[in-house]
């Protein structure tokens, strides 16, 4: 519980060939034996995290990965899953062996370039070859940092580190206010939180708990409520609360006792602003009206955990959507890591606020949506919009 929350940390990824000291540098980093380091090319085979502290950058998540260049039907699963790691990495690290670059480590820094990510090149096992020189200039011609490594015996470790802080995306180091901006300070935010069976036991979601951490780092107070104490709370305060945030859960019964003088929104939806991009989750809840019977929705849970018979994105949001078009549509889930390599023939993706994940993650699975032409919205967005509230409760937030 005290330990920062993976969506919190800087997720660094090491890419690179079988056998070109991925592991090893990963263990001279975090002075652990995290990876297991072998001479038998391929002895990782699933993705290795480790969250750690990497002052002065702070909290942050190696992710050690199988090499690309792997043969056979079980090296391709091992591709597809270090293909995964890509689209939550914030910055990349290509190791590649000295004397040794060719097509794989062309067409994974060619990847990252094109998205815009921060990639740095660690040419490892510097004591057994030399460097292109025609290939290190043009790296410098990109941008690209370089760092010079032996991992077997650290060297080269301290350069990286230097090289990973000069990388850091601006939005890591001064991240944008979950809810802050949105109130004066001295004045009261009202939280209505819902305790249903999956919450966790003996404390609240982390959504609820960053909303409260956020509105005392901005100098604002907060008052907590559950969804039957709101009208008391209501008229307990001597001022009306300059934002109320609920549960999207209970959006439809809150919106109806709180005056539409005051800002109201919820948890998920301030969650899209911060992880995503509130304005295309907006633009795609609009497809809802556009659904007929039997089109096909993704909903999409960044969670694994097992859902229960009332979960919200098993049973509610399905509810309500047929409800909403008036028929029975066909209803994919997936959870976790999990999502279609092809999301074309979806109508609409629903996903949940990725409040455990990176933004760096969220966004990757909007721009798969949109270069799809698929339209993509959020929990939080889309119960509004079958509720009629969408543009009383993103009002606050533009």
């Amino acid at each position: 519980m005290r330990r920062t929350p993976q969506g919190l940390r800087l997720h660094i990824g090491l890419f690179g060939r079988r056998n070109v000291g991925k592991s090893s540098l990963l263990n001279a980093m975090t002075r652990q034996a995290v990876s297991i380091v072998s001479d038998v090319a391929g002895t990782t085979t699933d993705p290795v995290e480790k969250p750690m502290e990497l002052l002065p950058i702070g909290p942050v998540v190696f992710i050690d990965t199988a090499g690309i260049d792997d043969h056979g039907a079980l090296g391709a699963q091992r591709i597809q899953r270090t293909r995964r790691v890509f689209d939550r990495t914030d910055v990349a690290v290509l190791v590649a062996e000295a004397g040794l670059w060719g097509e794989f480590e062309e067409d994974i820094l060619h990847l990252f370039l094109e998205r815009e990510q921060p990639v740095i090149v660690v040419f490892n096992k510097t004591d057994l070859a030399k460097i292109s020189l025609r290939l290190t200039t043009r790296l410098a011609e990109n941008d690209v940092p370089m760092v010079r490594a032996v991992a077997c015996n650290g060297e080269g470790v301290d350069a990286l580190r230097l090289a990973l802080v000069s990388c850091v995306p601006d939005e890591f180091l001064y991240p944008p206010p979950l809810l802050g901006d949105l109130v004066p300070p001295g004045e009261p935010v009202l939280l209505v939180t819902p305790i249903d069976k999956e919450a966790p036991k003996g404390r609240l979601i982390l959504p609820q708990v960053q909303a409260i951490r956020d509105t005392l780092d901005h100098d604002a107070w907060v008052v907590v409520v559950r969804e039957n104490q709101l009208d008391a709370a209501m008229d307990s305060l001597r001022r009306p609360p300059a934002l109320v945030v609920t549960d999207s859960q209970v959006f439809g019964p809150v919106a109806e006792r709180i005056p539409p003088e005051i800002h109201l929104t919820s948890f998920s939806i301030l969650q899209a602003r911060v992880k995503g991009d509130l304005g295309e989750l907006v633009r795609g809840a609009e497809a809802i009206d556009n659904l007929a019977p039997g089109d096909r929705v993704l909903v999409a849970e960044a969670c694994t955990h097992h859902p229960i018979e009332e979960d919200i994105g098993t049973v509610k949001i399905p509810c309500w959507l047929e409800d909403r078009v008036g028929g029975s549509l066909r209803f994919d889930h997936v959870r976790g890591r999990d999502f279609p390599e092809d999301v074309g023939p979806y109508r609409l993706v629903i996903h949940c606020g990725a409040c455990m994940w990176n933004r760096r993650s969220m966004l990757s699975r909007i721009l798969a949506c949109r270069a799809a032409g698929v339209p993509i919205t959020n929990y939080g967005i889309a119960i509004a919009a079958m509720h009629g509230i969408l543009e009383r409760v993103t009002r606050p937030l533009v």
